[in-house]
């Protein structure tokens, strides 16, 4: 073999020995990076594990009131696989965001709650003040006009509380005569629904005469 030819080959082998060894040290130095990165990844800081656990705790409190908002679990499950990812930031405002909704639903549980206690005080107390007292009845009176008066009941169908608080001087529901002086009793919102439920569903009746739907009313209540 001639000098230069040998020359030609030595140096092609030595260019091709430094490439093999350039790629060979650049896969490992990724495959380094790789490892190292992997190592770094140690999950969830103890900050991101509490907040994604008072967010929970929180979330279960709306729940067993029955005021879970429709996505709070589903960011809770969405900052945990954050926490996984070892993205902790975005963990961490996730489970902040799904316990903030855990606490505004439970006020939302109160305040509704609050609500619906004046709501009923409130009726209670118009009961009070619009149904008690008596009432002398005059000529031309029913005990259907007397109920619909806004001083009584404001409702007529409401009738049938007045015909039970007096029945010892009621003989008819439909025959009172004027001088006679009725007891006007105070109704709670469940006796006003059975006495309009009769009044509208009273059937036939006869002046003078005590209907057989009138007694069982009585009967009902008593």
């Amino acid at each position: 073999m001639k000098t230069k030819q040998f020359l030609k080959i030595a140096a092609i082998a030595a260019v091709t020995a430094g490439f093999a060894a350039g790629c060979t040290s650049d896969s490992s130095e990724t495959m380094e990076a790789t490892t190292m990165a992997e190592e770094e990844c140690m999950g969830a800081t103890p900050e991101v594990k509490n907040a994604i656990y008072a967010a929970k705790l929180k979330n279960a409190r709306a729940r067993n009131l029955g005021f879970e908002w429709r996505d709070t679990a589903k960011i809770i499950d969405s900052a945990e696989r954050a926490a996984e990812e070892c993205d902790n930031a975005r963990a961490k405002t996730l489970a902040d965001k799904a316990e903030q909704q855990a606490s505004d639903a439970i006020a939302q549980f109160h305040a509704d709650q609050e609500m619906q206690q004046m709501e009923e005080t409130q009726e209670s107390m118009g009961a009070s003040s619009m149904s008690a007292g008596s009432y002398m009845v005059v000529s031309g009176d029913n005990l259907w006009s007397i109920a619909g008066q806004d001083s009584i009941y404001g409702n007529p169908y409401e009738w049938p509380l007045i015909y039970k608080a007096n029945s010892l001087q009621i003989k008819d529901a439909d025959l009172i005569f004027p001088g006679q002086n009725f007891n006007i009793p105070q109704a709670t919102s469940s006796e006003s629904a059975a006495a309009i439920e009769h009044a509208k569903n009273r059937g036939a009746w006869t002046l003078g005469e005590t209907e057989a739907s009138d007694l069982d009313y009585l009967s009902r209540l008593e």
